[in-house]
C-alpha cells in the first residue's frame, strides 16, 4: 500500500504535511476494516449459537430396494 503524499492529487505539493495526513487516512480505514470485521465475526458466532440443530429426517421412498441377481 502507498500512502506517500505525492500521489494524491489535492495533496501533490504538500510534502511532509500531506504524506502525515494520508496515514492517518489510511489509519482510520484499517481501524474501520478491523471494527468491520470484528462485528462478523461476533454475528456469525452469535447466529451459529442462535441456531437449532437440524432435525434428522427420513424419507421413506428409497428406504427398500429390492434387488433381483
Amino acid at each position: 500500500m502507498n500512502i506517500s503524499g505525492s500521489n494524491l492529487p489535492a495533496m501533490s505539493g504538500a510534502g511532509p504535511s500531506g504524506e502525515v495526513y494520508s496515514a492517518s487516512l489510511a489509519k482510520k480505514q484499517q481501524q474501520a476494516d478491523g471494527r468491520a470485521a470484528l462485528a462478523l465475526i461476533e454475528s456469525a458466532g452469535s447466529a451459529a449459537a442462535a441456531q437449532t440443530p437440524a432435525k434428522s429426517v427420513t424419507a421413506s421412498l428409497g428406504n427398500n430396494i429390492n434387488v433381483y441377481v
